[in-house]
């Protein structure tokens, strides 16, 4: 392999994906339009008109900015590779810190991560300032924005910057089999985050009070107990001081497991409609599709580990993506050209993932009709999907690229059947 014929697979690559991210938002686009102004036969008596067109112009909106926002990406990915970035930024920094290559390493990750984030947080204003604040979703003030970006800021440096300060460590000291160990400390961060998260990480952006309703904390406990599952406890975060969406989920690991719910979704949800969207949840577990996805995504990790252990060894893979580093600079140049490559080249296995996450919830939708009324769970699944402004008329071939959870009217009508 020659440095210049990676370029050219990583230009078409490149080029490729987003061909497709493009083709796909424009038929999802026309297909939503297309279907705006009639409500599904299944859906009927359901869901109004006047509701089944907003989801649609909501989703239009969405895909649209999806669109800027890839565009608006690939051109930094260019800017950073081809177009010499990275390696402007690696010459800076070696005339700023001459005799610190390992902190010029740092520095150097860093400074890339705080670029795409630069360029993420306009959008991200945009998306929660005017598109959520046009559709009746956000609750969220400027303040409250700007608060939890620099509480987001400070825990990951505080957990990522030792991360990759060690990462960079072992790959300097640990020899051809650094791959392996970086591997290690990598499932030990993950599930030490997993252990964290709902005692130490949540609770510093939102507020979780223990569930009140006593007849409502009966219904939940009986059918924790039917479904042999043991949790730390029932909460109710304060989702509406961000957004008018809902929502409930399993967070934690082991005996720190939690089951949250949204204050969003309680206030929507009659009793049966919580205990059937909780039976679903449980589904998961019952199925343990959340010990296998970790399991999956650790050894996707191993694997791609081991890739970059390979890669960092090849002269090409650097000046390919138009870096050529110094003594000193190659374990973080590494790091950083495979994490911004990597999404390029697995871009098209993503259906795979949407394939898997739709079968697991389809498997816990037959086991919440098995615990719970299955009726009950098609009116939650009907009002979320309406309070949430969830289009009932996706593309289908969009839908199969990247939808996680199936189309509301084929998973509505398996619910339907099981009655």
């Amino acid at each position: 392999m020659t440095a210049l014929g990676f370029s050219f697979i990583f230009a078409a690559a490149l080029l490729v994906s987003m061909a497709v991210r493009l083709w796909l938002a424009t038929r999802q686009v026309r297909h939503v339009r297309r279907h705006r102004e009639t409500v599904p036969e299944r859906f009927a008596g359901r869901v109004t008109a006047q509701a089944h067109r907003r989801a649609a112009d909501y989703t239009v909106a969405r895909v649209r900015l999806g669109m800027f926002e890839a565009l608006a990406g690939a051109l930094l990915l260019l800017g950073f590779t081809l177009f010499g970035g990275l390696q402007w930024l690696l010459d800076l920094l070696a005339a700023w810190l001459p005799g610190a290559p390992f902190a010029r390493q740092i520095l150097f990750v860093v400074a890339v991560v705080l670029a795409g984030t630069i360029v993420d947080l306009p959008i991200e204003w945009y998306r929660q300032f005017v598109l959520e604040q046009r559709f009746g979703f956000n609750r969220m003030t400027p303040r409250l924005f700007v608060v939890d970006t620099l509480k987001g800021t400070a825990i990951a440096a505080a957990l990522g910057l030792p991360l990759l300060a060690l990462v960079l460590w072992l790959m300097r000291s640990s020899g051809s089999l650094w791959w392996l160990w970086a591997w290690g400390t990598w499932v030990a961060f993950n599930l030490g985050v997993l252990v964290l998260y709902p005692t130490v990480i949540a609770p510093m952006f939102n507020r979780f009070e223990p569930l009140e309703d006593a007849a409502l904390r009966a219904r939940v406990e009986s059918l924790l107990a039917r479904c042999g599952f043991a949790s730390k406890g029932l909460f109710v975060m304060d989702g509406s001081r961000r957004s008018a969406h809902g929502n409930a989920y399993f967070t934690g690991l082991g005996r720190s497991k939690r089951i949250v719910f949204f204050d969003t979704l309680l206030s929507r949800l009659d009793a049966d409609e919580i205990e059937a969207v909780l039976a679903h949840e449980l589904g998961h577990f019952h199925h343990r599709h959340v010990p296998r996805r970790i399991a999956l995504m650790f050894a996707a990790s191993l694997a791609g580990l081991w890739l970059l252990g390979w890669l960092s060894r090849q002269g090409w893979f650097y000046q390919g993506l138009g870096v050529t580093p110094a003594a000193g600079e190659f374990d973080a140049a590494a790091l950083v050209l495979f994490f911004l490559a990597l999404p390029v080249f697995g871009f098209l296995l993503r259906p795979l993932a949407s394939w898997a996450s739709r079968r697991h919830e389809f498997q816990a939708d037959d086991y919440a009709a098995a615990h719970a009324r299955a009726e009950d769970l098609v009116s939650a699944l009907v009002k979320l999907y309406e309070d949430n402004a969830s289009t009932l008329t996706p593309d289908p071939l969009h839908s199969a690229f990247y939808d996680s959870h199936p189309p509301a009217s084929l998973r509505i009508g398996r619910l339907q059947e099981a009655r």
